[in-house]
C-alpha cells in the first residue's frame, strides 16, 4: 500500500515558472555569459589593477572560476585550454583570447596557430610580450577556496615558459575572482526570481497533501520526492535536501547536533513542525532555501498561534540581518551588530549568511557560520559589495509554553544586494505553511 502511494506522488502537476527546453536554456547560458563580459569584467579589472588576467585549466580538473566561462556546449575544458582576459583602460579595450586549439564559444576566439607556433606556453609567452601588461593576475589565494583553481602543475609550467622579467608581474587574482564569481548581471537577477520561484513551488508541493500522508509519509520519503521532482523538471540539486521534525513531546537538539549529525528519518505526524533544507540548479545559478511547514491536527483548521509569533520572531532576526547589510561592512560587523541589536529585542539569534550564485556556496562575504558567531577569519573580514546574491541563512530559539519546550525557527531566502539596499529575490516565507492531511 505503501509503495503504490508513493509512487503516485511523482505524477502530482503544480503550477511552476517556465523552465526552458535545452536549446533555449544553452541560448540564454550564452548571453548572459557574453553580457557578463562586456559589462562586468572590464570593471572588475580596472578596480583591481590587473590588466592581464590568467585562467589555465585542464580537462575534468577545471578552475572554479574558469568553469563558470564555459559556454553552454562545453560541459568541460578540453585538453589543456588557457584563457588570456587583456584590458587596455586607457584605449577602453578588452580582450579575450584562447590559447587552445579550439574558440571557446562565440565569446572567446583561439589566438593559436599551432603551425607557426607548436608549443602552447611558448604562444602564450608571446601573446603576454606584445601587450606588456603591468599586473598578470593569477587564481591563488590561500582562504578562498573558489579564487584557488591554479594547479601547482601549471603554475609551474607558466613561471618557467614566461618571457623575462615577466615572473615578478604575477599577482593573486584573488579580488577579481571573488568579483567575478558574486557580481550578478541584470540579466542574471530576471532569471534568478524565476529560479527562486521554482524552488518554492517544489517545497509547496513537497510540504502539502499531495505528497505527505500522516503515518505513513516518512521524512525520507519527502526528501526524494523533492530529488525525484527536480530531474523530473530537467533540474539539478547542488546538495542533498533535507527534511527534520520538531514535536511538542521530543526536547530539541543541540545547535552542535542538530548541525553536525545527519537527519534521523521519521514518520511524520499531525502535529509536526516540518523543516526543510533544498537547493537546486538552473542556467549557472543556485538557490538555497529552508522554510516550515506544520501538519494540522483533526481540531485545527490553522498553525496554532503560538507557532505563528515563534516564527515572526525568525522573521525579525531576518530584517535585523539585512537591515545591517551595506556596501563596504565587512561580513564580521554585519554579524556583530546583528547579533547585538537581535539579543537586545531578547531574541535568541544564530546567523549563518553565505554568498549564493555562481555556487551555492560561493566566494564573497561571510556573514558568521554556524560554529563560528564570533565572526570568521577571513572570509568574514571580506567587505560586503553592490549586486551581490546571499543565502540568508540564520536561526532563533524561541521557549515554546505550550509545549514545555525550545524550538527552532530554521530560515534560508536567496536576497539581493543591489545599488545601495537589499531585497530578496523572490519574496521570503512569512508565515508557517498549513498542511492539512485526511
Amino acid at each position: 500500500m505503501r509503495t503504490i502511494t508513493f509512487l503516485l506522488l511523482f505524477f502530482t502537476q503544480i503550477s511552476f515558472a517556465q523552465i526552458l527546453p535545452e536549446k533555449e536554456r544553452a541560448l540564454l547560458k550564452d548571453e548572459i555569459l557574453e553580457d557578463r563580459f562586456l559589462n562586468i569584467l572590464p570593471g572588475l579589472m580596472d578596480g583591481t589593477g590587473i590588466d592581464m588576467w590568467l585562467l589555465i585549466s585542464r580537462e575534468y580538473n577545471e578552475d572554479p572560476v574558469l568553469k563558470t566561462m564555459l559556454p553552454a556546449t562545453w560541459l568541460n575544458a578540453r585538453r589543456r585550454t588557457i584563457i588570456v582576459f587583456y584590458r587596455n583602460k586607457k584605449e577602453n579595450t578588452m580582450e579575450r583570447l584562447a590559447v587552445a586549439r579550439y574558440d571557446i564559444g562565440k565569446s572567446i576566439q583561439s589566438s593559436w596557430d599551432t603551425e607557426k607556433q607548436p608549443n602552447q606556453w611558448k604562444a602564450l609567452a608571446e601573446i603576454i610580450s606584445a601587450r606588456n601588461p603591468k599586473k598578470i593576475g593569477i587564481n591563488f589565494s590561500k582562504h578562498f577556496a573558489l579564487a584557488d583553481g591554479l594547479v601547482k602543475t601549471d603554475f609551474d609550467e607558466l613561471v618557467a615558459n614566461l618571457p623575462e622579467g615577466y615572473q615578478n608581474k604575477l599577482v593573486s587574482a584573488e579580488k577579481l575572482a571573488i568579483g567575478w564569481l558574486e557580481t550578478r548581471s541584470k540579466m542574471e537577477m530576471k532569471l534568478y526570481k524565476k529560479l527562486v520561484k521554482i524552488t518554492h513551488d517544489i517545497i509547496d508541493e513537497a510540504f502539502s497533501a499531495n505528497v505527505i500522508q500522516t503515518g505513513i509519509t516518512t521524512t525520507e520519503d519527502v526528501v526524494w520526492f523533492m530529488r525525484q521532482k527536480v530531474t523530473d523538471l530537467g533540474l539539478e540539486t547542488w546538495f542533498h535536501p533535507t527534511v527534520d521534525i520538531q514535536r511538542n513531546n521530543e526536547v530539541l537538539k543541540s545547535h552542535i547536533e542538530s548541525f553536525s549529525k545527519g537527519k534521523e528519518e521519521k514518520t511524520i505526524q499531525k502535529g509536526d513542525l516540518l523543516h526543510c533544507d533544498f537547493g537546486i540548479t538552473y542556467i549557472g545559478l543556485n538557490t538555497d532555501c529552508q522554510q516550515h511547514g506544520y501538519v494540522l491536527k483533526k481540531t485545527e483548521s490553522e498553525v496554532p498561534g503560538f507557532l505563528k509569533v515563534a516564527f515572526k520572531k525568525g522573521n525579525r532576526v531576518q530584517d535585523i540581518l539585512t537591515s545591517n547589510m551595506s556596501v563596504g561592512k565587512t561580513g564580521n560587523e554585519i554579524l556583530k551588530k546583528s547579533l547585538v541589536e537581535g539579543r537586545k529585542e531578547g531574541l535568541i539569534p544564530s546567523i549563518y549568511t553565505h554568498p549564493l550564485g555562481k555556487y551555492g556556496h560561493s566566494a564573497g562575504t561571510t556573514i558568521g557560520m554556524w560554529d563560528s558567531q564570533n565572526g570568521v577569519p577571513f572570509n568574514g573580514a571580506y567587505p560586503l559589495h553592490k549586486n551581490t546574491v546571499y543565502a540568508i541563512e540564520l536561526n532563533t530559539t524561541v521557549a515554546i509554553k505550550e509545549w514545555g519546550k525550545d524550538i527552532r525557527i530554521m530560515l534560508e531566502e536567496a536576497g539581493f544586494f543591489g545599488e545601495t539596499t537589499f531585497e530578496y529575490v523572490n519574496k521570503r516565507q512569512v508565515a508557517i505553511k498549513p498542511i492539512k492531511t485526511k
